[in-house]
Order: C-alpha cells, then structure tokens, then sequence
C-alpha cells in the first residue's frame, strides 16, 4: 500500500504542545520574551510615525496565543486589539480573554469587522500558506488597513529556524510582487504602508516604487 497523500500523511496540530514546543521550550523557541517586546516596540513607533497619532487598533492574524497582546496593551493601553488564529485550541483556551476569533488567513478576503485598523500583524504565518490562500488574505489586508502591516516573512534568502514543516521557500520577489498587488508598500523591516497613507509618504521613503 502507497503512501497517503502528504496533506492527509501528516496535518499539523496547533495544539498546546505545538506552543509548549516553539514558544516556551529552551532547546526549540526561536526568540525570547525581551527580543518580541524590542519587536513590538519598533513596529508600534513605526505606524505611529507613519500615522501622526498614537495607535487605536489592532488585528493580529494568526496570532497563536497572542504574545504581542501584552506588549501592545503595555505600551497602548488604549488600543484595541483583535486576534485570528486558525487553531481551535486557542479560540477554546483564550478566545473569550484575549479577543481571539476562529479564521483562516484565506477568509480576510470576506470578512470584515466596523472598523480599520491602524495596524495589522502577520507573523511567521505566511511561509506555510500556499499561493491562493496568501492572495486571498491580502485583499482583505488591503482593504481593512488604515496605517502599516507587519508582515514577518522568511525566504529562500534567509537561514530559517524552527518549525519547518510546511514551510515553503519562496524569493523575497514573490512576496513583494503579492504585497504591492495587495497595494502594500514596503517601509523597512516586514513593515508595510497600506494604501491610504501612500499619498503622505515621500518618495525615498519608499524605495524602488518610483524607479528613476
């Protein structure tokens, strides 16, 4: 007998013990607690440059058990936050307390919430989509995004650690072609202006959008 398809031979649970694994445990987490609150620091400084304003809202798409949650309320306590994760075990276990709802990142083409928000993080989720479900979350981005999206990618160009199954290796000119379809331009490190801020923005502020 063959072996059974690969989506079928071995489908990845985001239980607790994939989160114990890669999020908690010494020999497998790939960043610390100090290094994510640098992170969150950098980005919420660089949408509210971009901005003008302090930070109002925030959706974090597939935010596992929303880590950044905690940064973000320490540094905004006013800012709203919203989670999306596509694991059952997280909605069930923190849905409720930490504002997490049930969705994939491919249902972002359809859904939508009353308002946009000045932030959208998407970290190390995309490398294990495949084409149509990152193209199909995009437009959402797009459309729902007042100020930045943090897009945290890794590529053929990059030396990846931790979790590699699923991972696909794509060239950064993949993703950059998808976010610019998606209107999202690049401002430095996964950082993202949507298309409602591009006509405040100078043009060397954006690299290569404007050519020579």
């Amino acid at each position: 007998m063959g072996a059974p398809p690969p989506e079928t031979a071995m489908a990845k649970l985001y239980d607790r013990d994939y989160f114990d694994k890669w999020y908690r445990h010494p020999l497998h987490a790939v960043a610390s607690p100090a290094e994510l609150r640098r992170k969150v620091a950098m980005v919420v400084a660089q949408a509210e440059y971009y901005l003008g304003r302090p930070l109002r809202s925030v959706l974090d798409v597939g935010c596992g058990e929303a880590p950044w949650r905690a940064h973000l309320r320490a540094l905004r306590p006013r800012a709203s936050y919203r989670g999306l994760d596509a694991s059952e075990y997280v909605v069930a276990r923190y849905g409720r307390t930490r504002n997490i709802g049930l969705a994939r990142f491919g249902q972002l083409e359809h859904l939508r919430f009353d308002e946009r928000f000045d932030l959208i993080v998407c970290t190390d989720v995309l490398h294990y989509l495949k084409p149509a479900e990152i193209r199909a979350g995009l437009v959402g981005i797009g459309e729902m995004l007042e100020g930045i999206a943090f897009l945290e990618v890794f590529t053929t160009r990059d030396d990846v650690a931790g979790d590699k199954q699923g991972f696909h290796a794509r060239a950064p000119s993949w993703y950059l072609h998808q976010f610019n379809h998606a209107g999202l331009s690049p401002c430095g490190s996964h950082c993202y202006l949507g298309p409602r801020l591009m006509r405040h923005i100078a043009a060397l502020e954006v690299p290569g959008r404007w050519g020579g």
